[in-house]
Parts: structure tokens; C-alpha cells; sequence
């Protein structure tokens, strides 16, 4: 082996490239330096336009990724690879990755178009996907809800974009329907009665709409009401729930009993 040469091969090496490879260096990290510093003043000038929270996240993570595959293009052609190569086999690479992960840039395009049009937003509380809960954060990808019980749902987003969805949270108020109860026999004016007092003590219970009361269905075994009344929509659960209790205690105190299935049973005996 011929020392001498392998030395000068070297040598011009670091001449030539030495250079570059610090140049690019330098380069690489004043850029992370300076994306850094773009995203902290994206940020700033997003807070201060009041741009809605949801679309914060994605802008923020969109332009990080483009930012940073900017800074890598860049140094890589400071180094001296040609870039038109590169950029040919990254293009050819995108489609492969894009034909394998189709999936997935479906959540991203599904994830643009919630951003776009708005059908939720942070905080609202939606039915989706089999699903209930209270959206947390909007992603590129995902969108996470918390469930009442407290559980972390990630839903992609493609699905959301283009499936069916309740939204609790559009509406400032929302109807509670119950169906109540009394035996065959039992006064029908005096129950109406009762549960219009009830709705009518009830200050979270809107009083316009009306409070709508009416014989619903002589069903098996009870004489059965439709009850509808407006409330705000954050007082819906608990309205819901008082409303129930109320009605088991006030309806035993008037006499009015609240049935449950029953069955007749004849025996015929036999002659012989």
C-alpha cells in the first residue's frame, strides 16, 4: 500500500470537503436555531391574530416539517450532493410512502378539512365514530376526545371528516325528553298536574319553549307520557336526573303508582 498517496488523497479530501462539511454544519445549526426562532414567532403572531385553538396544532406542525425539510435540503446540497437526484428519489419515494400510507394522508387530508370548515372545535362535546366525549386537541392525524369517564379516545380523522357526527356543544340550549309512567286506574289530570308543578319549580327548565306534557301510549302495563322541556346545555344531565328522582318520590306521595311489567296467571284445573 502506498502510504504517501493514500496521505495526499486524504489531505485533498479534507481540503476540499473540510470546508463544505463545517460550512454545512454551521449552517445546520444556526438553521434549527432560526426554525426555532420562526415557530416561537408563528406562535406569538397566531395568539395575537386570535386564531381559532383548534388550527393552532396544525399550523404549528405543518410548518415545522416544512421548515426543517427546507434546512435539510439545504445542507445537503451545501455538501456537494446533487440536489436534482435527490430530489427525483424523494419524489418517487413520497409516492411509494404515499401509496403505502394512504391511510394516513387520508386523517391528513381529513384533518385539514375539519380545520377548514369547522364542524367541531376544542371543548365541544360530540358523538362520533361510537364514541362521546369532550374534544381536547384537533391533530394533523387525530382528533383526541376525553370520554366522562375520563379515558383518552384518539380518533383518526379521516372518518370524522367524512362520517356522520353529533355535536352537542352548537347549540346553546337542548330538549330533555323523558317518558313517565302511571298504572291503568290511576288519575290522569292529577299526574299531568304533578309533573307540570314539577317542571314549573324548576328554574334551570326554560319556560319559553313551553314545558310540552301529553298522553304518549296506553302501553302493557302502564299509561305512559311524553315529557319535553328546554334547558340550557350545560344543565341537561343534571336537569335529567333531578327530574327523575322528583318524579319517583312526588308520584308515591299523591297516590300515583309507577308500574313495572306484569303477568296474569290462570290455572284452569283439569276435570276428570
Amino acid at each position: 500500500m502506498d502510504y504517501d498517496k493514500v496521505t495526499t488523497d486524504l489531505i485533498d479530501m479534507v481540503v476540499l470537503y473540510g470546508p463544505k462539511l463545517v460550512t454545512a454544519i454551521l449552517v445546520w445549526i444556526i438553521g434549527i436555531w432560526v426554525v426555532k426562532g420562526i415557530l416561537l414567532a408563528l406562535n406569538k403572531a397566531l395568539d395575537k391574530a386570535q386564531v381559532d385553538e383548534s388550527l393552532i396544532p396544525f399550523v404549528k406542525g405543518l410548518s415545522q416539517a416544512l421548515l426543517k425539510v427546507l434546512l435539510v435540503i439545504t445542507v445537503l446540497s451545501m455538501v456537494g450532493i446533487e440536489m436534482t437526484s435527490f430530489v427525483a428519489i424523494l419524489g418517487a419515494a413520497g409516492l411509494a410512502v404515499g401509496l403505502a400510507l394512504s391511510g394516513t394522508l387520508q386523517n391528513f387530508a381529513g384533518g385539514v378539512m375539519i380545520l377548514l370548515f369547522k364542524p367541531y372545535k376544542i371543548g365541544d362535546v360530540i358523538d362520533a365514530q361510537g364514541y362521546i366525549g369532550k374534544v381536547s386537541e384537533i391533530q394533523i392525524f387525530n382528533t383526541i376526545l376525553k370520554t366522562p369517564d375520563n379515558k383518552t379516545i384518539i380518533i383518526p380523522n379521516g372518518g370524522l371528516a367524512t362520517g356522520s357526527m353529533t355535536n352537542y356543544s352548537t347549540e346553546a340550549t337542548r330538549r330533555v325528553d323523558w317518558t313517565f309512567g302511571i298504572g291503568y286506574g290511576d288519575d290522569v289530570d292529577q299526574a299531568k298536574a304533578v309533573m307540570h308543578k314539577l317542571c314549573a319549580d324548576d328554574a334551570r327548565i326554560l319556560k319559553d319553549p313551553e314545558v310540552f306534557i301529553a298522553l304518549s301510549e296506553l302501553a302493557d302495563s302502564s299509561v305512559n307520557f311524553a315529557v319535553r322541556a328546554w334547558v340550557n346545555a350545560d344543565d341537561y344531565w343534571a336537569v335529567y336526573f333531578d327530574m327523575n328522582e322528583q318524579i319517583y318520590k312526588v308520584f308515591n306521595q299523591q297516590g300515583l303508582n309507577i308500574p313495572y311489567p306484569q303477568m296474569d296467571v290462570h290455572i284452569h284445573k283439569a276435570e276428570g
